[in-house]
């Protein structure tokens, strides 16, 4: 029988490039999507998902993801003397979600290297890997299926999307022999392969599901361009020793490294909220006009 999923392991090692100059002084994870970080949706959606065991791997300049999921006595002070219960209960939350612990990852050296450092919090027990960059619409029951699959199969899952052949080359790709429904099983994956190299048009994203076995396959990696452990080439060497599931899902994911996405997932997390949705839907109305699109 199948070990009960309770851990959970989210890089947030990066430097956030992507996002310079607002990533110079504070961590990509800490950037606000409409008010809320976007490192509390994952830790959210993982608490969802019914783990309460996290690690955060953090590095140099990342002491606020600590500080957010941490008590402030004083702001909870001040929130109570002026009245403002609401906000004191979801402040006084996120210090309970979970158990969450860090570690640093002390080099960038790649999303593998950044797993392999969780080696001795995960133990031999199963584990999720989130990455800080996809959130997941509070909907979307990915996380919540995936754990259902180890349950149910004992394999370890990652997270496939189709995504059009041109942009196949910025993902990791999985080759399948069998599909059923949603799942496939996975007998091959590529880092970034070219279009015309690709093996299947179905993306590695953001989700993933190991046994401890993915740690002794990192052991086996080289370093490949710029000195990076690649996460991918150690479930190609996990492939070889026990079976490697996809599951496949469509929507509900927001890719906020990229600012386009980031921008997608503000304006349609806004537009859902009571308390916003319908100013912010006038505003956005009006921009249109003005802009001549409609």
């Amino acid at each position: 029988m199948s070990q009960v999923v309770r851990k959970a392991v989210i890089p947030a090692a990066g430097l956030g490039t992507r996002f310079l100059p607002a990533t110079k002084a504070q961590p990509k994870e800490m950037l606000p999507v409409v008010d809320r970080p976007s490192i509390q949706y994952v830790v959210e959606e993982a608490v969802a998902a019914g783990i309460d065991d996290i690690l955060i791997i953090t590095g140099r300049n990342k002491r606020s993801l600590e500080d957010h999921f941490d008590r402030n006595v004083e702001l909870e002070k001040q929130l109570s003397e002026k009245g403002k219960i609401d906000d004191l209960r979801e402040v006084q939350a996120l210090a309970t979600l979970a158990d969450i612990h860090y570690v640093r990852q002390g080099e960038p050296l790649g999303l593998g290297h950044a797993v392999s450092v969780a080696r001795k919090h995960v133990g031999d027990n199963p584990f999720v890997v989130l990455l800080g960059d996809d959130i997941m619409h509070h909907e979307s029951h990915l996380l919540r299926d995936m754990v259902s699959n180890y349950g149910n199969t004992g394999a370890s899952t990652v997270a496939l999307m189709e995504v059009p052949p041109q942009d196949i080359s910025s993902y990791g790709c999985a080759a399948y022999d069998t599909r059923d429904g949603a799942t496939c099983n996975v007998i091959d994956v590529v880092e970034k392969p070219k279009a015309e190299d690709a093996p299947s048009n179905l993306a590695i994203v953001g989700r993933y599901l190991f046994t401890p076995g993915i740690f002794d396959a990192l052991d086996q990696v080289t370093a490949g361009v710029g000195g990076e452990i690649q996460l991918t080439d150690a479930i190609a060497i996990l492939l070889k020793e026990e079976p490697v599931m996809g599951l496949i899902f469509e929507g509900g994911r927001f890719d906020i490294g990229k600012k386009i996405d980031y921008l997608r997932a503000t304006v349609e997390l806004a537009l859902e909220r009571d308390d916003l949705g319908p100013e912010f839907r006038t505003i956005l109305t009006e921009i249109c006009r003005r802009e001549g699109l409609t």
